[in-house]
């Protein structure tokens, strides 16, 4: 895992601002972070960037 201390994080525009469950991604260069926003030290999920692409394309398609 690389080390995304130094990363900012940001919650999706979509996201309540009443303190439901949300996620944060994080950017780094081929690689994109998705964490808990409620407990980000928890640990996160990392995603080569492709990955994360497709995933998104699959989310938008159905």
């Amino acid at each position: 895992m690389s080390d995304w201390a130094t990363v900012p994080f940001r919650k999706s525009t979509r996201s309540s601002t009443n303190g439901g469950n949300c996620v944060e991604v994080g950017f780094r260069p081929g690689l994109v972070a998705v964490r808990d926003s409620k407990s980000p030290a928890s640990g996160l999920i990392e995603l080569h960037i492709t990955t994360w692409t497709k995933t998104m394309a699959s989310f938008r398609a159905s």
